[in-house]
């Protein structure tokens, strides 16, 4: 497959670390939070954590028949809901990963109230406070997070957790100054503070301000070696200042460090993709998008894999599936367009193909779409009909004449006189009267 254009606009621009979804488990009230963002400057910060909590297991033993009763073996570990409401509830580890369950099934409403129960058994659960604002920023509500956040530390002004989430939906509102100042002041009560160094690199990555928000998460991956969020966002910073071989090693690190964070593998994803490592990028992105199913550019730079490595219908179908998840982005209908101008899939008419290619390139630019080869594109999609509509001419034209010439030379059989018989018969005679 000839490609003309692998990625839609954007797609490697990605949000520095504005939103955290912790790792359901014994670990999900610690200070390593795994960040989620969608899109850059959007309200919308952050996508569920879509895996479920890990269930301790009891593997069956094969036993042998020896007349003695077996021993009764423990009852199964209980789920995320029944942990938190029964048998654990003074847990608030427990409620938060309740929380992140219910968010994925689309409750919101109940897995806001579980990251508040969170917080009224330990009101500075970092996790429960980060948690709790995203869903509200995620949602439409950022300036009441904010209010609330602001509210509660009038009443605890030392509180290290609801700063550090106050930040955030400041960010989520792209009040970048007060973000900045807020983060400032994480650090001056705490200067090893690493979740405050990444949010405050996310302010000077948006300020276009590379190289402070290199200096700053430098200086986190030196206090927190093993921190995929700061690795994920150095390769971000490491891109925007043209040092790609280094954006490349930075989001493998954060692959590595933490396998279902979904953002590293995207950006990752998008790169090899870029270099044309289409297989590489596949592996990426599926893993990406296994564990973020709604995560939009992970789905669309998924396409672009298929795309490149020519799989017409999975591409399809990927683009087909964030059409679904978003409607309104321009970038998908671009897609779509190219792949039917591209491909050449055999149980497809061409004509009909760059007849739906002119279709998305008209519905792209109806959603403000403006890239300006379009015009160009446009052009090969129309030129390619008119050359398979001569094409298919031709072809009934020769059709036509060797029906016509058929229909003549059975016409010249059929008028032509028969063979005369004689010849044969008089020798046969004359054969036997000798």
């Amino acid at each position: 497959m000839k490609l003309r254009r692998l990625l839609a606009p954007g797609l490697l621009l990605f949000s520095l670390a504005c939103a955290t979804t912790p790792t359901p488990g014994p670990e999900a009230g610690t200070d390593t939070p795994d960040t989620r963002p969608a899109e850059t400057d959007t309200p919308n910060t952050g996508t569920p954590d879509t895996r479920t909590p890990p269930a301790a297991s009891l593997e069956k033993q094969p036993t042998q028949d020896t007349g003695k009763k077996a021993p009764t073996p423990p009852p199964p570990a209980a789920d995320p809901q029944a942990l938190a409401q029964h048998d654990r509830p003074k847990d608030d580890r427990a409620w938060t990963n309740l929380g992140i369950v219910q968010e994925r099934l689309g409750r919101n409403d109940e897995a806001e109230r579980s990251y508040r129960q969170a917080l009224a058994l330990k009101p500075d659960q970092q996790a429960a406070w980060e948690n709790l604002t995203r869903l509200q920023c995620r949602t439409g509500r950022a300036a009441q997070a904010e209010s609330s956040l602001r509210e509660q530390l009038q009443a605890t002004p030392n509180a290290i957790a609801p700063r550090i989430a106050l930040v955030q939906a400041l960010l989520c509102q792209k009040r970048l100054d007060a973000a900045a100042t807020e983060a400032k002041r994480v650090l001056k009560a705490e200067e090893r503070n690493v979740r405050a160094m990444q949010l405050l690199a996310q302010v000077y990555y948006r300020e276009r301000k590379y190289e402070l928000a290199k200096m700053v998460l430098e200086n986190a991956r030196t206090l927190a070696p093993n921190e995929a969020v700061t690795h994920n966002a150095l390769g971000l910073v490491q891109l925007a200042l043209g040092t790609k071989p280094a954006a490349l090693e930075s989001f493998k690190k954060a692959s590595e460090l933490k396998p279902e964070f979904a953002e590293a593998r995207n950006n990752l994803g998008a790169l090899l993709n870029e270099a044309q490592d289409y297989d590489a990028a596949i592996r990426e992105l599926e893993a990406a998008v296994q564990a973020a199913p709604d995560f939009v550019s992970a789905r669309l730079n998924l396409g672009n894999a298929y795309r490149g490595q020519g799989d017409f219908a999975r591409a399809l179908a990927e683009y087909q599936h964030v059409l679904r998840l978003a409607p309104e982005l321009p970038d998908t209908l671009f897609n779509l367009a190219i792949l039917h101008l591209d491909a050449e899939p055999p149980d497809m008419d061409p004509v009909v193909r760059l007849q739906t290619c002119l279709s998305y390139f008209e519905q792209y630019r109806a959603k403000g779409g403006k890239d300006e080869r379009v015009d160009t594109y446009v052009k090969d999609a129309k030129k390619g009909i008119e050359k398979e509509e001569r094409r298919r001419e031709r072809e009934k034209r020769e059709q036509l004449r060797k029906a016509q010439k058929a229909e003549e030379d059975k016409k010249k059989t059929d008028e032509a006189p028969p063979p005369a018989p004689e010849a044969a018969g008089s020798g046969k005679v004359a054969e036997d009267k000798k």
